[in-house]
């Protein structure tokens, strides 16, 4: 499986049900409320790199009270040794 993160920018007051929404989409396995110019930083799984290119625009990006989402594709996972 393939992990990304996706930074979304909601509407204002419309953190909480855009964070439910998000937790809804299959693939998606953490949703953070964070600080900085994004409101959410989502962790998603898909088979292949590609498939995000479905997942992303056709399921996520759909959620109502989003206003902006930044994708980083993760390439490698560091796991501590022992």
């Amino acid at each position: 499986m393939k992990a990304a993160f996706v930074l979304i920018r909601c509407e204002l007051g419309r953190i909480d049900e855009v964070a439910n929404k998000v937790m809804e989409i299959d693939g998606v396995s953490e949703v953070h409320s964070i600080t900085g110019p994004f409101d959410l930083l989502v962790k998603l799984y898909a088979p292949t790199t590609e498939a995000f290119g479905d997942l992303i625009p056709g399921r996520l990006q759909r959620v109502p009270g989003i206003r902006e989402t930044e994708t980083l594709l993760a390439f490698r996972a560091f796991k501590p040794e022992g």
